[in-house]
């Protein structure tokens, strides 16, 4: 069949989950064969966190950004002006990977620049303010085809939204974040790789075991609860680190960042290189493959996910992982590949992570199977297979939806 010509939007050039999401699918859907034109909103300057095989468009942002609504009406205004620049009717459709570029193709729809688009809803935020919510609303109602990364968002847009939407799953690199090295050579250089990642970022390396966290300071992320939850890990095991890494997000968390430095205080939870708690702000893509090796286990104890990629990120780089005992993390792992936390109670996550790190005194030794269950969960999950998903979908969509030309 022949190629399609494909425009994916996404929002922000840093690694967030929807962003790595775009950035993978477009890889992926290039490998297949297919024309694919990634367009990203930046400042002058800026430029993807790792660069895709095909093409990149940058929508200069223009307009002031005093605030959380002004920045995404600049981002709004830069897709739509980027999108007119490169004639978006040339392309067979477009898939808007957030509530920022579905609103772009949203009001390019109603002006009838173009017939119609596909949005990827990873998942859905709280707002108080009006016009975010509403333009979080426009972004899926508008929307000729809504997918979904998770079954519970799919079963959350149709009950809650009335929106009859398609699931269609991540993937992972698994090369990329291997934690078996098939050569003596490839073993040293990534040995270099994380004691050099270590100093930099201030990572304990007299073998005190380290918690990580992804994602940044976030109430989303629950934040707060797990360093309840590590100061009761941490009087267990004294040379204990939290390494909160990455925070790269459009959203004002400044907030919830002042409760959470604030609570580190009370707890007596040191803050810095070396210290108890290393919070090292965004990194640099490269740098994550070496930063999930050097963890003893990952602590994905949110609140609310679309996926959660980097549980996959950590046990293909065979690092044990808590994960919250909610939905979506209860579609794809078990008692198999993940140790279970109530997110809700510090007690649950604190045993859950001295479960999985086998502390003196905690009941059962590491129950996870990275020999058999891990890499069995990894092999469901891979960027091809999500590529091809998503070309039956957009074939499917081409046919109904684009426009007679005679």
């Amino acid at each position: 069949m022949n190629p399609l010509r494909i425009a994916l939007l996404t929002h922000s050039v840093n690694p967030r989950g929807g962003v790595v999401h775009t950035l993978e699918l477009a890889t992926a859907l290039t490998a297949l064969g297919h024309d694919i034109t990634m367009f990203v909103p930046a400042v002058r300057g800026e430029k993807l966190f790792r660069s895709p095989p095909c093409r990149v468009v940058y929508a200069p942002i223009l307009l002031p950004q005093s605030n959380t609504v002004a920045m995404v009406e600049a981002r709004i205004d830069a897709f739509k002006r980027a999108l007119i620049e490169h004639e978006a009717t040339s392309f067979d459709l477009l898939h808007a990977q957030d509530s920022i570029s579905g609103n772009a193709l949203a009001e390019l729809k109603a002006e009838e620049r173009i017939y119609g688009f596909i949005r990827t809803v990873h998942h859905l935020d709280r707002f108080d303010d009006a016009r975010l919510a509403a333009w979080q609303r426009r972004a899926y109602e508008d929307a000729d085809q809504v997918l979904c990364v998770s079954e519970m968002w799919t079963s959350e847009m149709r009950s809650t939204y009335g929106i009859d939407a398609i699931t269609v799953p991540n993937g992972v690199d698994v090369e990329r974040f291997s934690s078996r090295k098939r050569e003596h050579e490839r073993e040293r250089v990534h040995a270099e790789d994380n004691a050099s990642l270590r100093r930099r970022l201030g990572i304990n390396s007299d073998g005190g075991p380290i918690v990580l966290a992804v994602g940044g300071i976030e109430a989303r992320k629950n934040t707060l609860t797990l360093l309840e939850a590590f100061a009761v890990v941490q009087r267990v095991l004294p040379r204990a680190q939290l390494v909160v890494a990455g925070g790269a997000s459009l959203l004002d968390h400044d907030a919830y960042t002042r409760r959470l430095l604030q609570r580190a205080a009370e707890l007596r939870l040191s803050i810095g290189p070396q210290e108890s708690v290393v919070v090292t702000g965004p990194l640099d893509d490269a740098a994550m493959p070496a930063l999930f090796r050097s963890a003893d286990v990952l602590a994905m104890v949110s609140l609310r996910e679309g996926f959660g990629l980097v549980v996959l990120e950590a046990l293909a780089s065979g690092t044990p992982v808590v994960a919250s005992a909610i939905a979506p993390f209860t579609e794809y792992l078990d008692d198999s590949t993940c140790y279970w936390a109530d997110p809700a109670d510090v007690e649950s996550i604190a045993a859950a992570l001295l479960r999985a790190l086998a502390a003196p005194g905690s009941s059962g030794a590491n129950a996870i199977d990275f020999e058999h269950a891990v890499p069995a969960l990894l092999a469901r999950f891979n960027w091809t297979a999500s590529a091809q998903r998503h070309v039956d979908i957009y074939r499917r969509f081409v046919a109904k939806h684009a426009p007679v030309i005679n």
